[in-house]
């Protein structure tokens, strides 16, 4: 069974959904290890209540790549095969995506290629547009730029405001993260350039 490395920073509500659909058996696979850069974020008391093992290694004052070596170290220790970034709040370095290659997933608040980076959703407001959604892809060196694996489409309201916008997208994240993991583990996946193929 494949084991998971999920990331975070924050609550990770996207790791909570993971979590219940690994323990629902929708997901076959084990958590190994939940790891935050942050010793105060909510999600690792979330995940010790799940029972999962649950680790804070603090980014605060330290260079990026040590700090990176620390986590790379924790995940290989906990023999993890895929990593799940949610609500991790740092851009990884070459040197962790090499360790990692083609193992490491992403969601982003947006129909990417379209308003990568930050305030995803403050940015599909201020443009316009009538519908954005959210996009789990495979992480590579650039900013949100991976292999898309799942996405989905959610409108734009004439009322909405960042927070509102966000409040949607992010029911839709819990359900296409849990999915695109189950491809990636159960090995129903090729990648051929850029597309993210279902394999017969």
């Amino acid at each position: 069974m494949k084991k998971l490395g999920i990331l975070i920073s924050g609550r990770g509500s996207n790791f909570e959904a993971i979590a219940r659909n690994v323990q629902a058996g929708k997901i076959p696979a084990e958590i190994a290890v939940v790891i935050s850069n942050k010793e105060e974020a909510a999600g690792l008391a979330i995940a010790r209540q799940m029972g999962l093992k649950a680790l804070a290694i603090p980014s605060k004052g330290k260079e990026r790549e040590a700090f990176e070596r620390e986590l790379v170290a924790a995940l290989h220790e906990h023999q993890v095969d895929l990593v799940c970034l949610a609500g991790f709040m740092r851009v990884l370095t070459p040197y962790f995506i090499r360790e990692f290659r083609g193992r490491i997933l992403n969601i982003h608040p947006a129909l990417l290629p379209s308003f990568p980076g930050v305030e995803a959703q403050k940015q599909a407001l201020d443009y316009g547009v009538k519908w954005t959604g959210c996009t789990v892809h495979f992480v590579d060196e650039g900013v949100d730029t991976g292999p898309i694996v799942c996405q989905a489409a959610v409108p734009v309201l004439d009322e909405d405001t960042p927070e509102t916008l966000a409040a949607r997208i992010l029911k839709e994240e819990h359900r296409i993260y849990s999915e695109a993991v189950g491809l990636v583990v159960e090995d129903r996946i090729r990648i051929e350039g850029r597309r993210v193929l279902r394999k017969e």
